[in-house]
This record gives structure tokens, sequence and C-alpha cells, in this order.
């Protein structure tokens, strides 16, 4: 009795201390969470941000950062997020703070808080060597000028006469657009311009001396964040303590330049009201909105002939072009739209401009080559689908009736698989034009492009992105309603006898 009784006291005893344990832990977890901020970064903008070949992020501003963590008492995680992004995030506050060589501007000031300034820097014009030398916005003038979203270089090219802007969601593709010799020049911060010339694969790039502006760059927070002193703090104390001093050096090997302790901002003004900002956006949007439908219907247009040659193909008995035809459609259906478009406009000319020939591509063509291609796949096999759909009863009729392959093809068999393809052919149409939205990559200013620069100049991002789902919305309702009527009018049993 007495060995029961010892027997449970140790049990209570063991269950207390791991219940204590499991709490201390969960209390240790939570308090680690509070003082861990969620910290926004673009890994894609060396030698501020990017990834090692570890995959590891690395960068001035990581360094900075985590500098800046230990000595202000905090943590830091990081969270991969598109610049024109970030000041969205902060201002839903989806998390703490950004790094991303952000410069501190009276707009953006009114969006979200900034720390003391970290860094000084300035816009740079890079040209292509040999082409011709710019120092100076006026020498821009009636140029194709690329820049990076969102970035203040993207609202220094607005001031030049007659330029066509061409934007891209980084300053990687804005060079590479340069260099496939897309545009004659791109506006940039020095640094990243100097640092992308030097260590990337751009030979051939002229970078300015003389600076267009000057900058200061900032820890954006949201505003009337809490966390807004810590970094000040954690600032202040590298500053003096010659650890900022330190990291400049690893990373530009220079002596850094001093830096203002806080910077004169335009005093916050009364923001817009909603229908305000929808109404004045509208305008831009429905223009973009066209350019999504040619988009589309080229795509769709050029799709339906590939993509009927193809399905086609892949009933034929020539094996070889069978096979050609499978291989086509497993390597446009297997693989992103995305990447697609990407290879075709940034990759093709690169590659064969290192075979010496001068080739360049439009970016309406390029985009409409990737769309189409990508919807050929798809509709191939739709056709496909359609001509084994109809029995092949009706082959041998045709036959018996002396017509040969492509006349059975042609008369009987199209006409009836074609009605049973629309529904099909439909959903690759709206889906289509929902994919439009990716060329926005190559800097094409389609409907959802246009919207991204809006929000990158209001930093409105719900009314302008809610008017922009609600244009594709109407559209995709208006193809589909299109394509209702057409099956309805191609169905024999549903179409209206017209009596004479």
């Amino acid at each position: 009795m007495n060995q029961f009784r010892a027997t449970r006291w140790m049990r209570s005893v063991l269950l207390t201390v791991i219940c204590l344990l499991f709490f201390f832990t969960d209390v240790q977890k939570v308090s680690s969470q509070q003082n861990t901020l969620t910290v926004a970064v673009e890994p894609v903008y060396a030698p501020f941000e990017f990834r090692s070949p570890s995959g590891e992020i690395q960068g001035f501003d990581i360094d900075l950062i985590r500098a800046v963590a230990q000595a202000g008492g905090f943590n830091v995680r990081f969270q991969s997020i598109a610049f024109d992004g970030i000041i969205p995030a902060l201002q839903s506050n989806t998390v703490d703070a950004a790094v991303g060589a952000m410069t501190i501007t009276p707009a953006r000031s009114q969006a979200v808080t900034f720390s003391r300034p970290y860094f000084k820097a300035g816009l740079a014009i890079a040209t292509q060597q040999g082409k011709f030398n710019a120092k100076s916005l006026d020498d821009l003038k009636g140029k194709d000028v690329a820049v990076q979203i969102g970035t203040t270089g993207a609202e220094t090219a607005k001031r030049i006469p007659n330029a066509k802007i061409r934007t891209f969601n980084a300053a990687v593709l804005a060079l590479q657009e340069l260099k496939n010799g897309n545009v004659d020049a791109v506006i940039h911060d020095s640094p990243i311009i100097a640092y992308a010339v030097k260590g990337g694969n751009l030979k051939g790039i002229n970078v300015s001396d003389q600076l267009l502006t000057e900058e200061f760059y900032g820890i954006p927070t949201p505003r009337n964040s809490p966390n807004l002193a810590r970094i000040n703090q954690g600032l202040t104390t590298i500053l003096e303590n010659g650890t900022y001093d330190r990291i400049y050096r690893k990373w530009f090997a220079t002596q850094p330049p001093q830096l203002p302790a806080a910077i004169d901002s335009a005093p916050v003004t009364a923001r817009a009201g909603s229908l305000s900002v929808i109404l004045t956006a509208l305008p831009v949007l429905l223009r973009g909105a066209l350019v999504t439908l040619q988009l589309a219907a080229f795509s769709v247009l050029l799709g339906l002939i590939g993509g009927s040659l193809i399905g086609v193909a892949r009933l034929s008995r020539i094996r070889p072009l069978r096979w050609a035809a499978r291989a086509y459609i497993d390597f446009f259906r297997g693989t992103p739209l995305l990447v697609q478009i990407f290879m075709i406009y940034f990759g093709i000319p690169a590659v064969v401009q290192t075979l010496g020939l001068n080739f360049t591509f439009d970016r309406f063509v390029a985009a409409v080559i990737a769309l189409s291609f990508n919807s050929s796949a798809y509709i191939g096999e739709i056709v496909r689908a359609g001509i084994q759909s109809i029995e092949t009863g009706q082959s041998e009729a045709a036959e018996s009736l002396g017509l040969d392959s492509v006349q059975t093809l042609r008369y009987i068999i199209f006409p009836q698989a074609f009605r049973r393809m629309l529904p099909p052919l439909g959903n690759e149409f709206i889906t289509l034009l929902k994919d439009t939205s990716l060329v926005a990559v190559i800097g094409f200013e389609e409907l959802f492009r246009q919207g991204q620069l809006i929000v990158a100049e209001n930093y409105r991002p719900f009314e302008l992105y809610a008017i922009v789902a609600l244009i594709y919305l109407a559209l995709t309702l208006l193809s589909s309603q299109g394509f209702s009527y057409l099956e309805r009018w191609m169905n024999p049993a549903t179409r209206k006898v017209v009596k004479r």
C-alpha cells in the first residue's frame, strides 16, 4: 500500500514538472516572438539585399538591420516582398519594417514613417557604350527609358520631355532591357547600377558620373509604429560606435559620407477619398483594359490556328509528327507562362546577340508570341479531344461517299467537333484574358500594370486593385456570355428557325 502511494506521488511530481517545463517554454516562445520584428526585403537588389550562392540573404541592408536589431535589443525575421508591395504591406501592418534602399520622399512619408537616414545616394543614368553619353535629363529627350516601378527613378523619368518610359519590376530587368538594346537608357540608383555593371554580365554599359539627385535611404515602418523608437535607437548606436563604418567599408570599400539626423519632409495633407481615387484612375484603367482585350484577341486567334494544327498532328499516323506535337504540348503546359515570357522576351535576344547578331523583340510581339504559344498547347488538346469525340461511323460514311480524309475532317468532323469544343475554348479564352496580366513583367502597360503604376504613385492599393479586379470580372463575364450565345447559335436543337 505504501509502495502504491509512493508511486502515485512520484507520478504527480513528474507530471507537475513536465507541465511547468511546457509552460515556461511557451512563455519563452511568446516572449521571443513579441521581441521579433518581421522585416520586408526584396533580395534582388545587390549590393543592398540579394541571395548568396547558398541561398542565404545577404547585403549591406541585411548586415545593417541585424546590427540595428542587436543594438536595439530585438530580433529580425525576413519576409520577401516585391518592392512595389512593401509600402502596402506596411500600411496593412503585415510587416513591422522594411529594408530595401528606399528613398525618403514626401509622398512615401504620408503613407509610412521613416527612421533617421542611413544611406546617402543619388540617381544615375546608364547607357550602352558607343551609342551616346547622357549626363542629364535633357540628354534623354525623346528616348526610350527603362525604370523600376515605384522608385524615385520612375518619378524622375516623368520629367523627361517626349520620353517613352518602360517600367519593370526589378532593376536587373531594366538593365537587361538596356543590354538587349530595347531601350536607350536606364535611370536608377547609382550604387545599384555600378554594382550590377561591375559584378554582373552587363558588359558594354556606361554609367554617368554626374548624379541627377541627392537622396537618403531610410527604414520604413507603419505610421505610429511602436518599433520606430527602437530602430532609431539602434541606428544611432551603430553610427556612433563604428559598426556602421565597418559595414559600409565591407560593401563599398570607401569612407561613408556624413548623414543628417533627420530630413525635412512635406507636411501630411488630407488623403483623397476612395471615390475620388477611383474616378481619377478609371480612364487610365479602361485604356489598359482595351490593351488587355487586344492581347487576348490576337493571342487566342493565333492560338486557335496553331492549336488546331497541333491537335490534328496529335492524331496523325506519322509517328515523328505525333511525338513532336506531344512534346510541344508537354513543354508549354508543363512550364509556367511567366517563365516562357522571360525566355522569349529576355532570353532569345540575349542568346542571338551572343552570336554577333543584332536582334530585339517588340514588347507587343513578344507578349502575343508567348501567350499564343502557351494557348496553342491547351487548344491543341481541346481540338484533339473534340475530334475524337465524333463517332467513327461518320468517318466511315464519308469515306463511302468518296470523300478523302481532308474533306472528311473539313466538312464532316470538324464542324460537329467545334460545337463540342466551344465550352472548353471559352474557358481557355477567359484564362488567357486573365493571364495577360503576366506580361506586366516585361513592362507592357495592360490593365494590371496600369493599376500597379497608379498604386506606386498614390499608395492606395485596396481601392485600385479592387477596381482592377472588377474590370477583369466584367471582361470575363462578357466573354462568358458571348461564348454562351455562340453555343446556342451553333446548336441546331436550340437555334430559332426563321419562317419565310
